[in-house]
């Protein structure tokens, strides 16, 4: 497996891993979970929503890095993380590993990439977010792994209207 920054090539690629990496979860479980009326509210434009967000995934002159897994020249996963200099903190805001090529490594080395990158930069704190369901299991466990302590965080949402 070979890591490389991102390239404006990766858009369409890491869009449609992005969307096979997170249909399981938005569909199958927050969908469900939550009903239609706080799906829909909240996250109901997830797929554009993505797509608007891979538009600027790489944006080194923002603090945005971005960088892709490669098996042979297939892309396998991404991570992407923001580097906030002013509080020396950098946050692993994304990370995706195709289902296909999950439990190989490639999530493990891309957060070590990322991790790498903002100790590089001299920044003193790491950071990720994840979700506390059972979609979200593998994730919690290499970010322990990795080292990451984590905080419990339970947020709350309900319909307004039936």
């Amino acid at each position: 497996m070979r890591i490389r920054t991102y390239e404006a090539s990766d858009f369409q690629p890491l869009l449609d891993l992005t969307i096979a990496t997170f249909d399981p979860f938005y569909e199958g479980s927050y969908r469900p979970l939550v009903g239609e009326t706080v799906f829909a509210n909240l996250h109901g434009a997830w797929r554009r929503d993505y797509h608007d967000l891979m538009r600027s995934v790489h944006d080194p002159q923002r603090g945005r890095h971005a960088a892709v897994a490669l098996l042979d020249d297939t892309i396998v996963g991404y991570a992407r993380w923001v580097i906030r200099t002013d509080r020396s903190h950098g946050e692993l805001d994304m990370l995706a590993v195709a289902p296909s090529y999950r439990g190989h490594g490639a999530g493990r080395a891309l957060a070590q990439h990322a991790i790498d990158h903002m100790r590089a930069a001299g920044l003193d704190v790491a950071s990720i977010n994840t979700g506390g369901d059972a979609f979200h299991a593998p994730a919690r466990a290499l970010y322990e792994e990795l080292g990451f302590t984590p905080l419990p965080v339970v947020n709350y949402t309900m319909p307004l209207r039936p």
